[in-house]
């Protein structure tokens, strides 16, 4: 089984916690709002990470969209989605890549929709807590060609 840690909306914070909820995960994805590089580095020593900017990062050298393959499934990350509603770019990087998996963030809420082939998953929030929302980061698990995303409180 090969399981993949996902976490977005850092915004320069790393919950003392993640290290050990994401024990024994094969890769890690970063929906964007990352922070600063530091913090990449840190997630870098629990397995390798592909993370994308956000609309609040700067001083960081990202991709606005990285697409990546793992467990056999082809996985787009941006940190913006509205899947009934895509910007023409991304419409076009999702028509060339045709991704089994697209991980975002923004909403600061956690989701796992699928619309036609694609599974959508947002994380949720993973910053320190405000507005009153809830911390979370999801742990997808690829088994055999099967999907199964779990979320995860902080």
């Amino acid at each position: 089984m090969f399981r993949i840690g996902i976490i977005s909306d850092t915004h320069n914070h790393l919950d003392a916690r993640l290290p050990q909820l994401f024990q024994g995960v094969d890769h890690i994805l970063h929906g964007g709002d990352v922070g600063l590089p530091w913090l990449i580095a840190e997630l870098e020593r629990i397995a390798p990470v592909t993370a994308v900017l956000g609309n609040t990062d700067s001083g960081i050298r990202l991709k606005e969209t990285e697409a990546v393959q793992l467990a056999g499934k082809k996985f787009l990350v941006h940190h913006i989605v509205e899947a009934r509603n895509l910007s023409e770019a991304l419409q076009r990087r999702m028509d060339e890549e045709q991704p089994d998996v697209v991980v975002f963030g923004h909403t600061h809420r956690p989701c796992c929709a699928t619309q036609g082939q694609t599974l959508y998953l947002n994380p949720g929030y993973a910053g320190k807590p405000r507005f009153n929302l809830p911390r979370s980061v999801a742990i997808l698990s690829c088994d055999d060609g099967h999907l199964a995303a779990r979320f995860i409180d902080l």
